[in-house]
């Protein structure tokens, strides 16, 4: 049986010594051998955007567009979430940018923007941006950090800037009590803290501190240095400090098993140290539960690790890798937000390992600011900027180096002692990389760059005057910023609103099926079990306002409720002969062709959907089970997002096209372990099924007996903007179409922040003739 391994980050077949002789032939059918044939000089580009890892934050689309433009030899570096591979042969880089627009247009006029979903199979979801040309290609002035008492803080935002903030999105604008950014047993849970009563963290000692919380209830901040040994990480070093930064405790223990690596470099801690050390693990517990009040709230960085080294479980816990929140799974580390929001050094270079009780008191003073200041105050210190920044100065670095020594010393006089130009525009410095080597960037649209590299808006610019420079210029270009808009007349705040509730009441339309009738007495139990082999249902209710009771239910995934009407219309259920079909309304009514379009998607090329797998198959099973098929590539098993429990479907990914038709009729009526699969194709199984289920439960409103609504027409605005859309489309598909092969092109729906709410972004890319292979 042939085992899926990861090659770049993808799941594929493991080729042996047959595969890789096969492989030789088929290089040497194209012309290859060891020579540089055809197909070896195409740039390819290779992402695993499949499921749940299809979130990109700007930092790392900046990682792409760097490299690709730059490539290894200007010290860039691959992106962490994609692959180019042969980048030295990009023949340029065009961005194309749709201000104001983002995934909530896309698939509103999904029908409309035929060309951009039948060209670029890579998509992703952009964490969306209040000022996104600004931060892409540097918009006005650059702003100078400041070194004051907080330490390295960027300008303060704008209130419309704090509204996209990570830190103001999960916990508003006012001031909280310290309660309120204590874990709930779920994030504990999630971020795997020991919890009292889990087999996992059996013989764990509990802390003892059982005492309801209040605001006024005392912070302890927490941090232990460990060691490798033959049991595992065991802690080697404990500190405690109180609210004042008194030090309650701070020893060195011996660990029970035999050090395999002291991790002196970090930990700080040599096999000499330890030498005449007796206290043991116990003795440090025995101690804290004396030392802690029934009240007690722990404070640290990536706390689960300490607790879980200490063996100890305790309640109430505030963590600040999570306090100050950043977008998708990052966080910020100890050492940063020391610098950026106290204005402290720690974890010197100088010094040899890290200080544990430095590193507590860090921790307890950084969740002391945050609950005295409050998240709209720590917001305005932008520290993503301000982190941007600090990693960019090792690229203005190597730029001053560069450069002859007088020249050098002249520019550094004028500057801040510790950052060479910092810039807290990240795109403004990237324009300043292209310029060191020698590469002027074209910018076209209705903002252009002047010749300092600010950008000066031109409003009068049509979109088809845009795009007869740009089908002259770009060729002349090696990297180009092209931005197409709709106008601010079709974007406005109460469009967007609009467009929302339209798009999330279709959605939640796909997603609905109605069935029956049944008798009046029917089994429910037995529907749910019958319709439930489709796909996971959201919520299941019955509807009696008909003659004959029906049944409405709503699914979490677009293919379950597809394959509910494709499999079950006309079947017998609770001993009924039913009838399936989706609600009937106006926006329903070109469903099926939207249904079509999906499949034909090219982003679900090679796709499937399986249902109907028992929630104790894993994912290890799946792999086992599924690894005798041909040419499979990736899996993906959705989790609900809150529970983290798989939805008893899954989406298999293949190589080829004809590869997953074969798999669609050896799965269909397969049996595993005890549970018959079904299977079609995937119609939502890249970011857009994330995106779907964050639509779905957002609605978070039954809709009811939806079957007759009144027809109304779309308004005339709405009509028009349609119109547009397929223009811009035309547009687009103009300028790809002029470009050169080997260039790779990026589409971005930007995102929008607004009073209505914001809105994700969306990023399309491919390299024009590369046919879309995982690794080339």
């Amino acid at each position: 049986m042939v085992k899926a391994v990861c090659v770049n980050g993808l799941k594929r077949p493991a080729e042996g010594a047959g595969g890789r002789q096969a492989a030789r032939k088929r290089r040497k059918v194209a012309g290859g051998g060891r020579g540089p044939g055809p197909e070896e000089k195409a740039s390819c580009l290779s992402a695993a955007l499949f499921g749940e890892d299809c979130e990109i934050s700007r930092d790392q689309l900046y990682e792409l567009l760097k490299f690709a433009a730059l490539g290894k030899c200007h010290n860039a570096s691959q992106p962490s979430w994609c692959r180019i591979y042969r980048q030295s042969h990009l023949a340029g880089v065009v961005v194309i940018v749709l201000p104001e627009m983002s995934q909530l247009h896309f698939y509103q006029f999904y029908l409309q923007f035929k060309h951009l979903r039948k060209v670029f199979r890579h998509r992703f979801t952009l964490t969306p941006s209040a000022n996104f040309l600004a931060s892409l290609y540097g918009e006005g002035a650059n702003p100078k950090p400041q070194n004051t008492a907080q330490g390295l803080t960027s300008t303060i935002s704008k209130s419309s800037d704090l509204q996209c903030d990570p830190i103001f999105q999960k916990y508003g604008g006012k001031k909280r009590g310290l309660t309120s950014y204590i874990l709930t047993s779920e994030e504990l849970n999630k971020y795997d803290y020991p919890i009292k009563g889990s087999t996992r963290w059996k013989g764990y000692v509990c802390t003892g501190c059982d005492k309801q919380r209040t605001d006024s209830s005392p912070l302890f901040g927490l941090d232990c240095e460990m060691c490798l040994t033959a049991k595992g990480n065991e802690v080697t070093y404990v500190s405690l400090v109180d609210a004042r930064g008194q030090c309650l405790l701070n020893e060195l223990v011996k660990p029970q098993s035999e050090v395999v690596n002291y991790r002196t470099s970090f930990s700080g801690i040599t096999e000499e140290m330890l030498l005449p050390v007796k206290t043991s693990l116990s003795d440090i517990q025995t101690r804290l539960k004396k030392i802690l009040p029934r009240d007690a709230v722990l404070v640290g960085h990536s706390l689960n690790n300490d607790l879980q080294a200490l063996e100890m479980i305790h309640p109430s816990v505030i963590d600040t890798s999570l306090l100050f929140a950043r977008t998708g799974s990052r966080r910020f580390k100890l050492k940063f937000l020391a610098k950026a929001v106290l204005g402290k050094e720690i974890q010197c270079e100088e010094m040899v390992g890290h200080d544990p009780a430095e590193d507590a008191r860090t921790a307890l003073e950084l969740a002391q600011f945050f609950i005295e200041q409050g998240p709209a105050k720590v917001a305005e210190l932008n520290l993503e900027m301000v982190l941007r920044a600090e990693n960019l100065a090792e690229v203005s670095k190597k730029k001053d180096a560069l450069q002859p020594q007088g020249c050098r010393v002249q520019q550094q006089s004028n500057e801040p002692p510790h950052l060479s130009k910092p810039c807290f525009l990240l795109s403004a410095s990237f324009l300043e990389c292209l310029k060191v080597t020698g590469q002027k960037p074209l910018l076209l649209g209705r903002q252009e760059l002047d010749s300092s590299g600010l950008c000066q808006s031109n409003l009068s610019t049509s979109n088809k005057q845009i795009l007869q420079k740009a089908l002259e210029d770009v060729p002349l270009s090696t990297f180009s910023i092209i931005q197409f808009s709709l106008g601010p007349e079709n974007l406005s705040s109460r469009l967007l609103a609009e467009l929302c509730e339209k798009v999330g009441s279709k959605l939640t339309d796909m997603l609905t099926i109605y069935a029956g009738p049944f008798e009046e007495n029917f089994c429910l139990k037995s529907v749910k079990k019958k319709f439930g082999k489709c796909g996971p249902i959201q919520s299941l209710t019955v509807v009696t306002e008909t003659y004959q009771p029906y049944v409405c239910i709503q699914y979490e995934v677009l293919e379950a409720a597809q394959l509910a009407v494709e499999s079950l219309n006309g079947a017998e259920v609770a001993g009924s002969c039913i009838k399936v079909q989706r609600p009937v309304t106006a926006a329903m009514l070109d469903c099926d062709v939207l249904i079509k379009e999906l499949e034909l998607d090219v982003e679900n090329e090679g796709v499937i959907y399986v249902a109907g797998l028992k929630r104790s198959i894993t994912e290890k099973d799946l792999q086992e089970e599924f690894s005798q098929l041909k040419d499979l590539e990736m899996l993906f098993l959705p989790k609900d997002l809150q529970s983290a429990k798989h939805r008893n479907c899954c989406f298999l990914k293949f190589q080829k096209s004809q590869s997953a038709v074969d798999a669609l009729e050896v799965i269909n009526g397969w049996t595993m372990k005890g549970g018959k699969l079904r299977s079609r194709n995937a119609l939502a199984s890249g970011h857009l099924w994330r995106w779907i289920w964050q639509m779905n439960h957002s609605n978070g409103k039954q809709r009811g007996n939806i079957f007759y609504k009144k027809m109304q027409q779309l308004p005339d605005c709405e009509q028009d903007l349609k119109k547009k859309v397929k223009k811009l489309d035309n547009h687009i598909q103009k300028l790809y179409r002029s470009l050169q092969n080997n260039t790779l092109c990026v589409v971005l729906f930007p995102g929008v922040n607004s009073t209505y709410g914001s809105q994700s972004g969306l990023g399309l890319m491919g390299i024009k003739g590369d046919r879309g292979r995982s690794a080339c």
